[in-house]
């Protein structure tokens, strides 16, 4: 594909010193759009990885993430923890560009491996912490009579409740569209509902804010219930 030997020609001609490369991304997929961008993670030996850097080559919008593998580790934990890793979602999912020497092959697999096996679990103090703050921002949407600050409102809940379903499922978290797209794989028929009642709970009459709060609701349900009366954090 074109933007395949896109991709290529740049790694070789900007890092041929690379043990690596991966083109990963939406760009890969039938998802794609005009504007996807090419995203590149291109393992080097040394400085000057790590850098980040946005780059048009060709017209074509391009992420490069260039890293040592000490300094891939270093993120693949740090998201890890966070439960929620873009990097070893592009490394997983993408395309090997280049290897020089095994370790693009070897770090594709352990990615896959460590996707697989799924988000280390979130303790018992931090779904109660969502659980109080969905509750708390739900009891804001049942009370809220302006239709501007309702907007930001089931904005807000349609984070919270997809991020909560997605922790309580053991299932990895994402941001913007990718929240949308891990939700939509994991559980579907709730994704389904929930845009669905946040699309009409932000419309002028908003006839779907009673359903969108039962939606977030049945969330809350299966977290543990609605948190608030006797929350306490020290």
């Amino acid at each position: 594909m074109d933007h395949v030997k896109t991709a290529g020609e740049l790694v070789r001609n900007r890092f041929p010193e690379a043990r690596a490369a991966f083109l990963a991304g939406s760009v890969l997929t039938h998802r794609r759009t005009p504007t996807s961008d090419l995203d590149i993670v291109v393992l080097l030996a040394g400085p000057p990885a790590p850098f980040r850097e946005s780059l048009i080559h060709e017209g074509r919008p391009v992420e490069l993430f260039v890293q040592t593998e000490a300094d891939w580790r270093l993120f693949a934990e740090r998201e890890t923890s966070a439960r929620r890793s873009p990097l070893l979602a592009m490394c997983a999912e993408g395309i090997l560009l280049t290897d020089a020497d095994g370790l693009g092959a070897a770090l594709q697999a352990e990615s896959r491996e460590r996707l697989a096996a799924g988000p280390p679990p979130a303790s018992a103090a931090e779904l109660e912490d969502r659980r109080y703050a969905l509750t708390d921002t739900l009891d804001d949407l049942r009370g809220c009579t302006d239709p501007l600050e309702r907007t930001y409102i089931v904005a807000d809940l349609l984070q919270r409740a997809s991020e909560l379903a997605l922790l309580t499922g053991g299932h990895w978290l994402g941001g913007g569209k990718w929240l949308s797209r891990r939700l939509a794989a994991a559980e579907p028929e709730l994704h389904g509902r929930l845009t669905a009642g946040a699309a009409a709970a932000m419309s002028p009459a908003a006839d779907g804010t009673d359903h969108f709060a039962e939606v977030v609701n049945e969330v809350l349900e299966s977290a543990g219930g609605p948190r608030w009366a006797g929350y306490r954090r020290g």
